[in-house]
């Protein structure tokens, strides 16, 4: 499975995925969360957590996705810092 890592605070605000392909975030400063649209997300779950240095992990996008923009908002420290995006495309 391949891995697409998106770094916190610096460009790229979006990520493209493939299908099996993953997006991992990773902050050392501070505890991150990502949240998407509970209605609109690519994951089995909608909202990713990690303590201060601790990588997360999406895991892979869940079968019968639609291609797509799928929009999440970005908090550190439970402090809304940013918005990004993850764009599915079928392979």
């Amino acid at each position: 499975m391949a891995e697409r890592p998106v770094l916190v605070g610096l460009i790229p605000q979006a990520v493209v995925l493939d299908a099996g392909d993953q997006a991992s975030w990773l902050s050392d400063a501070g505890n991150l969360k990502v949240e998407f649209d509970a209605n609109r997300c690519p994951f089995a779950s909608n909202i990713f957590q990690a303590p201060e240095g601790m990588r997360i992990v999406s895991g892979p996008v869940t079968p019968g996705t639609k291609s797509g923009n799928y929009k999440y908002r970005l908090f550190l420290n439970e402090q809304m810092v940013g918005r990004g995006e993850v764009i599915v495309r079928e392979k």
